[in-house]
């Protein structure tokens, strides 16, 4: 059972995406149950990892000036796994995916400045063995950086039914 089919565990959600500081006790008012109800469904959700606590850094205001996706071509494919492996431990990364089309995999970046992602991507990402061709986009201005609504998830499982 997903926590979205559980009513409970959905508005506890759904006020955490709105307010991840949110208190036990402030949630425990706005769904009318006790705190301990709360705390106990919160760890439930964080434990089976449905619920992660992270802090958000707004990357402009700790000086991460260039960003950019970037579409990696594997060649040969017996590569993938170990290309997945290392890119996932650079911490540039903050999205990484296999794709569909002419490239195998889409890695979005975050870097200080224009010189720190030519060095990535140049000395690191095109030195793993494996790693064909890459194609670079670059991200001029973001203008949301956000996760999807939970509601969305909801409406698609309904549809489903």
């Amino acid at each position: 059972m997903s926590a979205l089919d559980d009513e409970l565990d959905y508005q506890i959600l759904k006020l955490l995406q709105k307010d991840g500081r949110m208190s036990f006790t402030e949630i425990s008012k706005e769904i009318n149950v006790a705190v301990s109800t709360i705390r106990h469904r919160y760890i439930n959700l964080i434990e089976d990892g449905t619920l992660q606590i992270i802090g958000r850094v707004d990357p402009n205001k700790i000086g991460f000036n260039a960003y950019a996706s970037v579409l990696i071509s594997v060649k040969p494919k017996s590569y993938m796994k170990t290309i997945f492996e290392e890119l996932a431990k650079l911490p540039e990364i903050s999205f990484l995916a296999s794709v569909s089309g002419n490239y195998d995999i889409e890695a979005n970046i975050m870097c200080r400045d224009m010189e720190h992602l030519n060095e990535l991507i140049g000395d690191k990402i095109h030195a793993m063995e494996g790693v064909f061709d890459t194609k670079t986009n670059m991200y001029m201005k973001i203008y949301k950086f956000a996760q999807p609504d939970l509601e969305l998830a909801k409406l698609s499982s309904k549809q489903n039914e």
